[in-house]
């Protein structure tokens, strides 16, 4: 159990974006959501958005945790806060209204 624990924290976040096509992104935890204009992945450094066109997904090293996209990137941004919060947050409050 601490070998996994320390392979988690051990991944450097880093992104490395080529030509506006290619994106390779490294300390990548999970990804919770994709399709061909929008990623959306936890990193070691938080949640991490990148939008685009006819995005896909060139390789995934789920051990190392890199990821390599390929498409038209627009835009990249970190996510404040966590995700399952504001998705606990958004069913309780559809809940009780």
């Amino acid at each position: 159990m601490d070998k996994v624990k320390e392979l988690e924290t051990s991944f450097n976040h880093g992104i490395s974006i080529s030509e506006r096509k290619n994106i390779i992104v490294t300390g990548v935890k999970k990804i919770e959501s994709f399709d061909n204009e929008e990623f959306l992945m936890e990193t070691t450094l938080g949640f991490l958005v990148i939008k685009g066109e006819d995005l896909e997904i060139v390789k995934l090293d789920t051990y190392q945790g890199n990821v390599s996209i390929k498409g038209k990137i627009d835009s990249l941004s970190y996510l404040e806060g966590s995700i399952k919060k504001d998705k606990e947050n958004s069913f309780l409050t559809k809940l009780f209204k």
